[in-house]
């Protein structure tokens, strides 16, 4: 054997050994991930009931399986994949976070999703709700104001399987009037008011989830319903805390 073959052979050999620790160390990640998910979604139940009537009711079951199944990890930051699964924000970049798994939950909950539902996000981020909402509900549609986001989150929804949540690029405040009406609307940003072309959006029945509030400061979750007759009624839900609802309004 000459000194080529040698070398050859020795670095494949350290190829081999590379390929086989990285897949190691995949699997040892994922089992991690799934670890610590389910200490995530616990930890949300027991928020939920300490919560009491901030949520309505408990939890749905489905809505805890939904956070147990969606991999947070995916959906942000490489620099930011140790703390996926601990219950708080997390910055995505562009000064935009993803929302806290308890937020999440509570946001979802309230607007009680079915399996026939047509439902609209305003705000895609990193595409994390729209994953939660993914397997509640029909259908997703999702708007992003801040470009970047707009398209690592198709792309990142898309490779994910994520194949009934639709997205674009656009201002939210307008919402997206060929898909309404809309069984119900999440809003991800705080809002200084609760915007008119989303609430005639949203069908008769239906409930919108927003903040509402200053820009940086504590704001109020609001839960809107619209009666069959098309009142339109409103309860305040908890205090809480987003990023700013941008865009020409």
């Amino acid at each position: 054997m000459n000194s080529c073959q040698k070398i050859c052979q020795v670095g494949a050999g350290a190829l081999l050994a590379l390929l086989l620790g990285l897949s190691w160390t995949s699997r040892a990640d994922e089992s991690s991930f799934a670890a610590e998910r389910s200490d995530m979604v616990a930890e949300v139940e027991l928020y939920a009931l300490l919560a009491g009537d901030t949520m309505g009711e408990a939890v749905a079951e489905s809505v805890l399986a939904s956070l147990g199944i969606v991999e947070r990890h995916e959906f942000v930051p490489d620099t930011q994949k140790r703390f996926a699964y601990e219950n708080r924000p997390l910055p995505i970049g562009h000064g935009q976070t993803i929302s806290q798994p308890y937020i999440v939950a509570l946001m979802t909950n309230l607007l009680e999703p079915d399996k026939d539902d047509i439902v609209l996000e305003i705000g895609t981020g990193s595409g994390y709700q729209a994953a939660i909402l993914s397997g509640l509900v029909k259908q997703v549609y999702s708007i992003e104001i801040v470009p970047p986001l707009a398209h690592e989150a198709e792309a990142r929804l898309e490779r994910l399987g994520y194949d009934n949540v639709t997205t674009r690029l656009g201002d939210g405040y307008y919402g997206w009037e060929e898909h309404a009406p809309f069984d119900s609307i999440v809003v991800t940003a705080a809002a200084s008011h609760v915007p008119p072309p989303l609430v005639k959006q949203l069908r008769p029945g239906g409930r919108m989830v927003i903040p509402v509030g200053g820009r940086f400061m504590t704001q109020q979750l609001l839960l809107i319903e619209k009666t069959e007759q098309g009142e339109v009624k409103s309860w305040q839900i908890a205090a809480v805390r987003f990023v700013p609802l941008t865009g020409e309004h």
